[in-house]
């Protein structure tokens, strides 16, 4: 009973970077724009808030704030992390 329980990360089962991409793909393409920050996220926890925040110069506090559902994360935040995840956003 002293099982401690830890969140669910999808992307904890993916199989690689090309799953983690259509994952990310889907997401952007949800009419909610929401989907899709709660899906970088996932990918951003997965990968390591901390290593993120070295790597964007975000601060790792920040970073989690941006994912808590509470605050609509600036543009500049999401590039930075999009960037640093190497993920690109493509056009079409």
């Amino acid at each position: 009973m002293g099982e401690k329980l830890t969140p669910f990360n999808p992307v904890d089962f993916l199989q690689g970077e090309d799953e983690i991409a259509e994952f990310l793909s889907e997401a952007y393409l949800d009419d909610d724009p929401n989907v899709f920050i709660i899906a970088l996220g996932h990918v951003a926890k997965h990968k390591g808030i901390s290593n993120l925040a070295k790597e964007t110069g975000l601060n790792r506090e920040s970073l989690y704030k941006t994912f808590n559902g509470k605050v609509q994360p600036k543009w500049d935040t999401v590039h930075r992390l999009l960037r640093a995840l190497k993920v690109r956003l493509a056009v079409a």
